[in-house]
């Protein structure tokens, strides 16, 4: 261990150039580690609480790189998290209450070329906000709209009615 500890340096922040170039090749080593426990999905802003993973993640892994927080007990939370995340997620799978819970469920925000007012204002959407979220949709009119819905990642996803409607 001491062998490791002169390789890593100190946790007071006072490391060599060398000391914190092992630790950041180590780190990076750590996080393709976190990045397959937890899955692909944390890391690209699915839900508000994949980023908040990405976040206690990045945290976490910055403090042990600068030294700011002692190395072995910052990669573990960060593994405990990582892994409390992953096991959520699978229990999401078999459990829909607790996936509600973690995830949130999705808002109607049209129906039918029709506004539906107090959801948009229990989510602060504004009639700027949906009009962009139908352009970002290739929509232009609401009245074209059979379904639009606020999606638990915050994005809003739209079926447009079709020709016959």
């Amino acid at each position: 261990m001491e062998t490791f500890r002169l390789l890593i340096g100190p946790d007071n922040g006072d490391a060599t150039v060398g000391q914190l170039c092992a630790r950041a090749v180590i780190l990076f080593l750590f996080g393709v580690i976190c990045i397959r426990i937890a899955g692909r999905r944390t890391f690209s802003s699915i839900t508000p609480l994949d980023i908040i993973v990405a976040l206690i993640i990045g945290s976490n892994i910055s403090r042990a790189m600068t030294g700011k927080a002692p190395f072995f007990p910052g990669l573990a939370a960060t593994l405990v998290v990582v892994v409390l995340h992953r096991l959520l997620a699978m229990a999401t799978l078999h459990w829909s209450p607790l996936a509600r819970l973690m995830k949130g469920a999705p808002v109607t925000l049209v129906r039918d070329g029709v506004a539906d007012e107090a959801a948009m204002r229990r989510h602060a959407i504004g009639r700027a906000d949906l009009a962009e979220g139908l352009r970002m949709e290739q929509v232009d009119r609401i009245e074209t709209v059979k379904l639009a819905t606020l999606e638990a990642g915050g994005k809003i996803s739209v079926v447009p009615r079709s020709p016959a409607e």
